[in-house]
């Protein structure tokens, strides 16, 4: 059994430097935490897997193909592979988990 504190992945994340961090991976799943600080940008483009976010703290909007959403903590968010999405209009910093399934990245196509 593995357990993480909010606090000691928020530490964890502070060291390495960016706004995500993953922090367990097995074949079938990946968590990371995601911290975006009021009025950044997400970046970020459709996965390859099916994605799902729960809220931690702070306060914006999620916008997933042509639905968007107020967000904010104690929120579960769904976005299935493939689909655009972003958080935006990010009025106090948001912290989220996030789960992939299966891990990150692992139905990417492959080289060649």
């Amino acid at each position: 059994m593995d357990v993480f504190t909010r606090a000691g992945l928020l530490a964890r994340l502070a060291g390495a430097g960016g706004p995500y961090l993953e922090f367990l991976r097995v074949p079938d799943l990946s968590l990371g935490l995601y911290v975006l600080e009021a009025g950044a940008a997400d970046h970020q483009q459709p996965h390859t897997e099916d994605e799902a976010y729960v809220v931690l703290a702070g306060h914006g909007r999620f916008t997933a193909g042509a639905d968007t959403r107020e967000v904010g903590p104690g929120d579960t968010i769904f976005v299935p592979a493939g689909v655009p999405h972003r958080f935006h209009d990010i009025a106090e910093t948001l912290e989220l988990i996030v789960a992939f399934g299966p891990a990150e990245g692992s139905r990417a196509p492959g080289p060649g």
